[in-house]
């Protein structure tokens, strides 16, 4: 019995409709008999429509992506889902790569890929911090200005007028923890007293 394609096809926003008319268009060419496709960025948390891929593939399979990097978004987030794929006899097939991992060069190929994507972030860490560092040195570099920190006259403001922590949090945009960590430490001094 030949291999069923399913294909996964992502844009990050939905601007982007070229882009995904061109995986589907890509991944129909390739023979997919199903494609699961979804509009939004790789650094979401939660991509629903990959999930669905992954559990809905079976042994024998294989999943069909155009590019890597509309698959995963970082070499660990690769292990991951390959190691999901092998864990349910599903192979890997990457178009423009033109990586299949059913060879034994298309395995030995995803790992040199996935080993080259690791080095190249190390190196970026390493010249971030390097970077940082020297900005620290110059008197430059200030850091992330906390955000929710800056809203603690609001926070303090709208629980003296009774609201409850969800309103507060809605009405400023920040965590549910943000909230709690501004009044906890606006108690603090207080108690001490």
């Amino acid at each position: 019995m030949p291999a069923v394609m399913i294909g996964y096809a992502r844009t990050s926003t939905t601007d982007q409709k070229a882009g995904l008319e061109a995986q589907l268009r890509d991944l129909q060419a390739a023979g997919c008999t199903k494609v699961f496709q979804e509009q939004l960025s790789s650094v979401a948390n939660e991509r629903p429509q990959l999930e669905r891929a992954l559990e809905f593939v079976r042994e024998g399979d294989v999943l069909v992506v155009t590019k890597l990097d509309r698959l995963a978004r970082s070499v660990a987030d690769l292990v991951a889902i390959t190691g999901t794929l092998k864990g349910k006899g599903v192979e890997l097939r990457i178009l423009t790569m033109n990586l299949d991992t059913s060879t034994p060069n298309g395995k030995l190929m995803l790992n040199v890929l996935g080993s080259i994507a690791e080095f190249e972030r190390e190196l970026m860490l390493e010249r971030q911090r390097e970077g940082i560092a020297k900005a620290k040195a110059e008197g430059k570099y200030k850091g992330r200005a906390p955000t929710a920190r800056s809203k603690a006259r609001r926070v303090l403001a709208l629980k003296a007028e009774g609201k409850t922590t969800a309103e507060i949090q809605a009405a400023l945009n920040i965590s549910r923890a943000s909230v709690f960590r501004i009044l906890k430490d606006r108690s603090m001094p207080e108690e001490a007293a």
